[in-house]
């Protein structure tokens, strides 16, 4: 038996913290902790529910649901009888989940919420294959003897006699057992399922071992959702260091949270801080001029003095007194807006601006960021507390080799790449060359050692003056505003760069309020000139240092968010770039007429 297998390292980590807090989450307004002694009692019982249920070595098992602590119960309950664990995002359609059902073959499917069994349920008659829905939820109406909720499911393996079969499974594990199937998001195609497995998982803790210092004290919030591989890989990490994982079930309560859990470490994705550092800015916008000017005196302190210690430089005693007031007065307002001092963040899934980097930075707020897809399980390369530079993806993790192929293409091999897409060998072998795992992505590896990606090859535009434009650079640039949810450049094969932008409509709502602009629906704000305008001087202030043929010269406000539902973004919140351009076509037109 190999130890580097995931249902083993939690039975080892349940022995090893006992009556420790594992996980926390909120019930009825109120935070609950389940201890490790409990959790590994949990995981016992729902495999031998499993177990009851005939569920068989290899067999594919689905998981449709928000985070909540059950996740992660039935996750490890799955491995622990050597079947493979088969998440699905919590926001995909019907239709998205009976693709993935079908294809993947799942025999058994926990769902989360009403919404999640109704969509399962709409499907399920049509699936020979499929057998009992369990439902986390308690006060889920349920349909006919194939339904169970999971506390029933619980009660079912508590009172099973299963207890050697599991064992047997369980001593009969291997490194190279699969451990489970990762759709990916389908950003140009239908959703792909990467095979992962125990030893894929093991070769990033072994990196993350190697960069970050994460023990029992440590406090992650676990709000990326469960069924991608970067919140995945990190919880299972968390679990592993004997840490407290805290669940919240929709990600935009993140802000709402930080304050009251106080995480010490954490993953996120670039939107957070975008919007962190927008918000700040916003209201800075609106303060007086000699506040304004102690911020930003206070920032470039930080700065100067956070820089001095990354570069092992003498910080004086007048820099040192500089800093106490400058943390005084803003610094530690920044952190308590996040939660206090963290050991650092994480950034991954999108480009995050060097600009914002360095004001988290100027506040004691170090972010990691990392670069990595699904099918590396996730990482290829990160930044950390030891070895980091902005403006960059960090250097490549142990046991994984990168390299620039000859069209400028990050090319990887290593023990975090995938076996391959399930049931699907020809797309399997055109993802690789050479035995180099093609990532789609662009990228330079500097005199460092440090790894910066420039743009995905399928998004690249190409204008009708012939040049490369990188829309994400362009995005990350605009997107951080306060007033900007949404945006999606345009350009390809056309004159000149244009955009379509969703406002960020709390914020743009209390402008219109704030400026006596009238106006009866969202669709009315948006068309009003002086709206248009404000936008106008926002876009250019932001896209002053881009040389011209990179600039946004025309845009168009829309009034309704881009959605998975609406086909517009991946359940990862990707843009659908196709999708975008056909069903905004009109639109489009009319600002290369104008």
């Amino acid at each position: 038996m190999n130890t580097d297998h995931l249902a083993i390292m939690i039975q080892e980590s349940v022995k090893k913290y006992g009556d420790k807090t594992a996980m926390r989450y909120k019930e009825a307004g109120q935070w609950k902790s389940i201890t490790y002694r409990e959790l590994g009692e949990r995981i016992r019982t729902v495999a031998k529910a499993l177990l009851e249920e005939g569920i068989e070595e290899g067999d594919m098992i689905g998981i449709f649901s928000q985070n909540r602590p059950e996740w992660s119960i039935a996750d490890f309950a799955i491995l622990s009888i050597k079947a493979t664990s088969v998440p699905i995002y919590a926001t995909n359609t019907g239709k998205q989940t009976e693709y993935i059902v079908n294809d993947a073959d799942i025999r058994l499917v926990f769902v989360g919420d009403k919404v999640q069994y109704e969509k399962v349920m709409s499907f399920k008659d049509g699936q020979k294959q499929l057998g009992k829905v369990v439902a986390f939820d308690r006060d889920i109406p349920l349909k006919g003897d194939d339904s169970a909720c999971f506390d029933d499911f619980m009660n079912q393996g508590a009172r099973s006699s299963k207890d050697d079969e599991l064992d047997k499974r369980l001593s009969d594990v291997h490194t190279g057992d699969t451990a489970t199937l990762i759709y990916t998001s389908g950003t140009t195609g239908d959703p792909k399922g990467a095979v992962l497995t125990h030893s894929n998982f093991f070769n990033q803790f072994y990196a993350l071992d190697e960069r970050f210092n994460v023990g029992t004290d440590d406090r992650s919030l676990c709000f990326l959702p469960l069924s991608h591989a970067y919140e995945r890989t990190w919880s299972y990490y968390i679990f592993r260091c004997g840490a407290e994982n805290n669940y919240i079930s929709s990600p935009k309560e993140i802000v709402e949270y930080m304050p009251d859990v106080k995480p010490t470490c954490m993953v996120s994705v670039p939107r957070l801080y975008e919007k962190i550092y927008g918000t700040v800015y916003d209201r800075l916008e609106k303060a007086p001029e000699n506040k304004k000017k102690v911020f930003k005196w206070a920032i470039a302190v930080g700065k100067d003095y956070e820089f001095k210690k990354k570069d092992n430089k003498p910080i004086g005693p007048v820099l040192k007194l500089k800093h106490a007031i400058a943390d005084k007065l803003v610094l530690g307002n920044i952190r308590t807006v996040v939660g206090g001092r963290k050991n650092f963040f994480s950034a991954g899934g999108a480009p995050l601006s060097r600009e914002i980097e360095e004001f988290f930075f100027a506040a004691g707020l170090l972010i990691c960021q990392g670069y990595g897809l699904t099918e590396t399980s996730p990482m290829i390369s990160c930044n950390s507390p030891r070895a980091f530079k902005f403006g960059t993806v960090g250097k490549p993790i142990k046991g994984c080799e990168v390299k620039i192929g000859e069209d400028g293409e990050i090319l990887a091999r290593g023990g975090n790449i995938m076996k391959g897409y399930y049931n699907k060998p020809e797309e399997t072998e055109a993802s690789f060359v050479d035995g180099w795992f093609k990532t789609g992505d662009v990228g330079v590896i500097d005199e460092d050692g440090f790894l910066r990606i420039t743009d995905r090859i399928k998004d690249l535009i190409i204008t009708a003056q012939g040049k490369n434009v990188a829309p994400q650079h362009i995005e990350t640039m605009v997107g951080k505003d306060h007033y900007i949810e949404q945006i999606a450049t345009i350009g390809d094969k056309r004159k000149f760069m244009s955009a379509l932008i969703v406002p960020s409509f709390p914020a743009l709502e209390a402008y219109a309020r704030d400026n006596n602009i009238s106006y009866s629906s969202r669709e009315e704000l948006v068309k009003k000139p002086e709206i248009i305008e404000f936008y106008r001087q926002r876009i250019s202030d932001l896209t002053q240092d881009l040389p011209n043929y990179e600039k946004i010269i025309r845009f168009s406000l829309i009034a309704e968010e881009f959605t998975q539902d609406g086909g517009e973004l991946t359940p990862t919140m990707k843009i659908k770039r196709k999708v975008v351009a056909e069903k905004y076509r009109n639109i489009i037109d009319q600002m290369y007429r104008e």
